[in-house]
């Protein structure tokens, strides 16, 4: 599709029917010339960006149905299926050069360094999974957290990766600590499915409910709401390469389109206001739940002198 803010001008550009079963995670390359695309069917399929030609294939690329795709770099990517096996592909080799299972469950998410050279996968059986990319082997497996690890980002200039949880609770690693997790944080959130980083300490959070969080790490706050899909679980987030637009899906069939470029000068003071549990959440934006027009309020460094 070719989106765009003016109301009528969306439009789709192309559809590609080569997957045999449901199309489980589409991403773009590098370059943003290339689409890749997994699927039930067990097979990965990069078509062209432009005309939505089919370039390359693997049909039987896994044992069992694939749920997630990775690029890394221009000729690599990481592969994720339900059985909990990941494989690592060289387009130039044309075939897998790391194979691994060693995690129970689906493989739901997968993050890399910015160096490309180690590999994070998060799985249904509630454990972090980390691979050497550079010597091609599997290094550790975290402990198991309580739930379904949905996702996982890397925050704080790499330093720190979160992962989500369905039981609604995002767990924290230190880089060279993956054993076990170093901070937990739990949401009011029925579940965390899908999670994006929009600066280096907020992340956007994807939920059962229906609503879009913002949630800023270390302090852990949840600022407000960026925006919703009423009662419809959020399956996907993505946020554009300037920052300024998040885009979600959800059950109810739709792509939206949010403003998050005040997000990042927002300031988050270690010291927390006492506040009444359970009241609603802050709206971030005139078109998110609630009334945000008193949410910055509290945020904001106290500067001013006081009144005699």
């Amino acid at each position: 599709y070719s989106y765009s803010c003016t109301e009528g001008e969306n439009r789709q550009l192309w559809s590609s029917g080569h997957h045999l079963k449901s199309c489980r995670d589409v991403a773009f390359s590098q370059d943003g010339q290339k689409l890749f695309t997994v699927s039930k069917d067990k097979s990965i399929h990069i078509l062209t960006v432009e005309e939505g030609r089919l370039e390359t294939r693997f049909p039987k690329a896994h044992s069992s149905a694939l749920n997630c795709v990775l690029p890394i770099d221009n000729h690599v990517f990481a592969t994720g299926d339900d059985g909990g096996a990941v494989k690592v592909w060289d387009l130039r080799k044309g075939d897998s050069i790391l194979e691994a299972r060693q995690q129970e469950e689906y493989i739901s998410a997968m993050a890399v360094d910015g160096n490309g050279k180690i590999l994070l996968t998060a799985s249904g059986d509630g454990t972090l999974g980390v691979f050497n990319m550079k010597r091609r082997r599997f290094e550790l497996l975290s402990e198991p957290q309580n739930g379904d690890l949905t996702s996982v980002v890397l925050l704080k200039r790499g330093k720190k990766v979160a992962c989500g949880s369905s039981e609604g609770t995002i767990y924290l690693f230190n880089w060279d600590g993956f054993g076990a997790a170093s901070d937990r944080f739990a949401l009011r959130a029925e579940s965390v499915d899908c999670m994006v980083p929009i600066t280096d300490s907020i992340v956007c959070v994807g939920s059962l409910d229906g609503v879009i969080r913002a949630v800023n790490i270390l302090p852990n706050r949840v600022l407000g709401c960026v925006g919703q899909h009423l009662g419809e679980p959020i399956e996907q987030l993505a946020v554009a390469p300037g920052r300024q637009l998040l885009a979600s899906c959800a059950h109810d069939q739709k792509v939206k389109f949010w403003n998050v470029s005040t997000l990042g000068g927002l300031v988050v003071d270690d010291y927390r206001k006492k506040k009444k549990k359970g009241g609603p959440l802050r709206a971030l934006s005139s078109k998110a739940v609630g009334s945000g027009e008193d949410f910055f309020a509290d945020l904001r460094d106290e500067t001013e002198p006081e009144a005699a």
